[in-house]
C-alpha cells in the first residue's frame, strides 16, 4: 500500500509541477489516488494494478509531438526492443470529462501492452479549460500522424493502429474511429505528410452520443462543447461517435463498467455498424466503479480481452 501511496503522490506532484511550468489551467479533480481512495470504501478489496515493465521494454517520457504557438504538447512511449517484424501500435488516451486527467494514468495498460509486444504510445490533449472542441480531437490525430512518421524509430506497422480510450478519453477514441477521411476533423497546423487514419478502436466507458435517452452528461461536456444542448445542438451532435458512422468506421471493442450512463449511444451504434457488416464486440464487467482500468481485479481480464481483440484483427 505504502508503495502505491508514494508512487500516486510522486505522479500528482510531477502533473502539478508541468502545469506550473507551462502556465496551464489546473484541474486536479480527476487523479489516480483520490479515485482510488473513493472507490476502495465501497470495494476495499481493490489494488491498483502496476505491472513492471519486462527487460525488453523501452520507455520514453515527454516527446513532443506537436506545438501549437509556445504550447508544447508531449507523449510517452513504451515499445518493445527493436526486431525486424513490425508491430501494431496503441495510442492511449486519458480521461476525465474532458477536463481533468493526464497521460501518466495510463501507464499501468501501456506497460502491460508493451510487455505483450505492443508498441503503446500515451499522449496529451488540450483539455477544456485550455481549449474547446473539437480541439482535443486534433491533437489526438496529430499524435496518430507523429506515430505514422516516427515508425521507423520505434518499429511501428503503419496499418495497425488502434486508438484505445478510458471515459472521455473513450469518446474521443470512438470519434477517431468513425471519422477516418473526414477533412472536416483535420486539423493542418503543423500537419505532417501522412494521414490520421487508425484501424481499430477500443473504447472503456466512453459515450458515443451527448443528447441521448442513455446520456447524462451535463457541466463537464457543455464547458467542453461550448454550451448546454439548448445553446450549442449541432455541437453536441456533431461531437458523437454515434452520427459519423460510415463505411469507413474500424472495428469496435466495447469494455463496460455496470453503469450504463458510461456507453449511452453504445446499441444504436453497433446496429449501425452491423447494418455495415463492421466487427464489434461488448465485454462488461458487473458490479463494476466506473474506472475499473485502474485496479484489480478487473485489469488483468481487461488486458486480456484487448489483447485478444487486437490479435484477432492485427494477424
Amino acid at each position: 500500500m505504502m508503495k502505491y501511496t508514494i508512487t500516486i503522490f510522486l505522479l500528482f506532484i510531477e502533473i502539478i509541477s508541468f502545469a506550473q511550468k507551462n502556465n496551464l489551467p489546473k484541474d486536479t479533480s480527476f487523479t489516480l489516488y483520490s479515485t482510488y481512495i473513493k472507490e476502495q470504501k465501497k470495494r476495499p478489496y481493490i489494488t491498483i494494478a502496476s505491472p513492471e515493465p519486462s527487460s525488453k521494454v523501452l520507455i520514453k517520457k515527454d516527446i513532443v509531438f506537436r506545438t501549437i504557438k509556445e504550447r508544447q504538447l508531449l507523449l510517452d512511449v513504451y515499445y518493445p526492443k527493436h526486431t525486424q517484424k513490425k508491430k501494431p501500435a496503441v495510442l492511449f488516451i486519458f480521461g476525465g470529462g474532458w477536463r481533468s486527467g493526464d497521460k501518466s494514468q495510463n501507464e499501468a495498460m501501456a506497460i502491460e501492452l508493451a510487455n505483450r509486444d505492443y508498441v503503446a504510445v500515451s499522449a496529451e490533449y488540450r483539455l477544456s479549460g485550455e481549449a474547446q472542441y473539437p480541439a482535443a480531437v486534433f491533437d489526438l490525430k496529430a499524435a496518430i500522424k507523429w506515430m505514422k512518421s516516427n515508425a521507423g524509430d520505434y518499429g511501428i506497422d503503419t496499418n495497425q493502429i488502434a486508438a484505445l480510450g478510458v471515459s472521455a478519453g473513450g469518446q474521443l477514441a470512438a470519434l477517431l474511429a468513425t471519422t477516418n477521411g473526414n477533412i472536416y476533423f483535420e486539423d493542418t497546423l503543423g500537419g505532417l505528410n501522412t494521414t490520421s487514419n487508425i484501424q481499430a478502436a477500443v473504447d472503456m466507458d466512453g459515450i458515443l452520443a451527448f443528447h441521448h435517452p442513455e446520456s447524462g452528461e451535463g457541466a463537464a461536456a457543455a464547458k467542453w462543447l461550448g454550451g448546454t444542448y439548448e445553446q450549442q445542438p449541432e455541437t453536441w451532435k456533431d461531437a458523437a461517435a454515434l452520427e459519423h458512422i460510415d463505411y469507413k468506421t474500424v472495428p469496435f471493442l466495447f469494455i463496460n463498467s455496470s453503469n450504463p450512463r458510461f456507453h449511452a449511444g453504445r446499441d444504436d451504434a453497433i446496429k449501425k455498424m452491423d447494418s455495415l457488416h463492421i466487427y464489434s464486440e461488448v465485454h462488461t464487467f458487473d458490479d463494476t466503479p466506473h474506472p475499473f482500468w485502474f485496479f484489480n481485479p478487473w485489469f488483468n481480464p481487461m488486458i486480456n480481452y484487448i489483447d485478444a481483440f487486437l490479435k484477432k484483427l492485427f494477424k
